[in-house]
């Protein structure tokens, strides 16, 4: 289906901008993900620092029929633009918040795409004015809803994911 405004689009779900400060996150039918759920992962990432994007509300578009998980308008900036010593400052800080959200409960679980979907590897971070931020928490998990074992094993995978994606950020 063709969106008005059409900003983005994953595996499931298509992203349209609202307005100059809002984009919306369309659920349309079975989408493999729940608002409800997602919606609980942003507002919990959130409540812990401002990594992840901000979530704003959720909303029903009576044009498109679809459900909307509506977050803030995040504007991403070329890193390659950047001296390498800059980036190791967003790095730094990226990080730290990162192991915050880790350490709360809250695990990201995409920063890293599967080589089988499209877009580039690390999509998901993106640099802002205000440094490196983190979109579409659509299969992150919270401790709480998976349990320590399983946790923990997502926490393992997304730190050799950060390793991975440093390099890139630092290399390029």
């Amino acid at each position: 289906m063709k969106y008005p405004r059409k900003l983005s689009s994953g595996a499931n779900n298509t992203v349209i901008v609202i307005s100059e400060t809002e984009v919306a996150k369309l659920f349309i039918g079975d989408t493999r993900s729940e608002i409800g759920s997602e919606s609980e992962k942003m507002q919990f990432a959130n409540a812990v620092n401002n990594l992840v994007a901000k979530f704003i509300r959720l909303d029903f578009n009576e044009t498109l029929q679809a459900e909307m998980l509506v977050m803030e308008r995040i504007y991403p900036i070329d890193f390659r633009s950047y001296e390498v010593e800059i980036r190791e400052l967003w790095l730094d800080v990226f990080e730290d918040d990162l192991k915050k959200l880790h350490n709360a409960g809250f695990v990201h679980r995409d920063l890293k795409r599967p080589s089988n979907i499209g877009g580039l590897a690390f999509d998901n971070i993106l640099l802002t004015q205000t440094g490196l931020r983190l979109i579409d928490v659509g299969i992150s998990a919270l401790r709480k809803q998976v349990g320590d074992k399983i946790f923990e094993k997502y926490i393992e995978i997304e730190n050799k994911e950060i390793q991975e994606f440093k390099e890139y950020f630092l290399s390029r």
